[in-house]
């Protein structure tokens, strides 16, 4: 542990992957000292904060990752449980620096997460459809995964800990889960209490050391995942739902074009809508990668999103890059 944390100090990019060894994400809660209990009762109103200064999330970017392993989860491809909270335990360490550092290291880690998120940026590097690699086998096979980035400011923190609230409550919508905080959306610390699997209790310590909770951030995902059920903006004014045929995951309009890419697929596959409500797969049709289509409507079929590109052929908004 100490070798890696000389070799990540070293890096440009200052980024880090938070732990060594197979699927796990996150770090030991940090020793803070005296100063928690200091910090707490100065900094305990991140919420209040929040909503005081009108703090909006930012819109979710998607990025086309470099991890290759799809695997669906335990109910299924689209069908997560709910959402792992990490952070990262690397100071100064930005979105864009830990998806840089990601983006080559994991063949070796074998560490991988869904997004990053910082006080600027909501980073998606890999399809929620499947699963990641980054809280233990059990917790793989269930969750999507967000990790947070360390900050140095009550402003910077109060801005990363809305995107991350927001990115859990967008995804609880997406695939049609109720938010049921320590089910539906459980720390790294949760996951490793009930399953065994790891030692990792972040974000706990993290959280302690802006007089923050576990608790509190479920008071935040609620507030945003009322919001979206609601039909509600949270984002300024730039609506980043799915539960409508208005605009796409990343909060473009239906109409337009769109760019597909399949990763380790020879082209992108297209799904018809049956009459009863689900999509089948198209056996003799499909789209080429790196190619872009004309869309006009969007539907959300068993927690999956699909952009439709032609009279009755749809294709799964994972694979558009564009």
């Amino acid at each position: 542990m100490v070798s890696k944390k000389k070799f990540m100090t070293s890096l440009a990019t200052s980024a880090a992957l938070a732990s060594v060894g197979f699927a796990t994400v996150g770090q030991v809660v940090p020793q803070f000292g005296s100063n928690v209990q200091e910090a707490q009762a100065a900094t305990s109103a991140i919420n209040d904060y929040i909503n005081a200064n009108n703090i909006q999330p930012v819109s979710i970017q998607y990025r086309t990752g470099t991890f290759n392993k799809y695997f669906g989860y335990e109910n299924g491809v689209g069908k997560p449980e709910g959402v792992v909270i990490h952070e990262t335990a690397t100071p100064g360490a930005s979105a864009e620096d830990e998806v840089s550092y990601f983006s080559w290291s994991w063949p070796t880690t074998q560490t991988y997460v869904h997004a990053f998120v910082d006080d600027k940026e909501i980073l998606n590097i890999h399809s929620a459809d499947y699963g990641v690699w980054g809280a233990g086998p059990t917790a793989n096979n269930k969750y999507i995964q967000v990790e947070l980035c360390r900050v140095s400011t009550k402003d910077q923190f109060a801005r990363s800990v809305a995107n991350q609230a927001y990115y859990t409550a967008y995804r609880l919508v997406q695939y049609g889960l109720p938010f049921t905080p320590g089910k539906t959306v459980v720390s790294h610390n949760d996951v490793s209490r009930m399953y065994g699997e790891t030692t990792h209790t972040d974000p706990v310590g993290y959280f302690a050391a802006w007089g923050y909770s576990m608790i509190q951030f479920y008071n935040l995902v609620g507030k945003y995942y009322n919001q979206l059920t609601s039909g509600s903006n949270t984002n300024g004014g730039s609506e980043n739902t799915n539960n409508n045929n208005n605009n796409n995951n990343s909060g473009t309009p239906a109409k337009g074009v769109i760019k597909v890419n399949a990763p380790n697929r020879y082209a992108v596959p297209l799904y018809q809508l049956g009459n009863d409500g689900k999509m089948t797969i198209i056996t003799n049709r499909a789209l080429a990668n790196n190619t872009p289509w004309q869309t006009d409507q969007i539907k959300v079929v068993d927690g999956t999103t699909y952009r439709r590109v032609a009279t009755n052929e749809w294709v799964q908004q994972s694979y558009v890059i564009g």
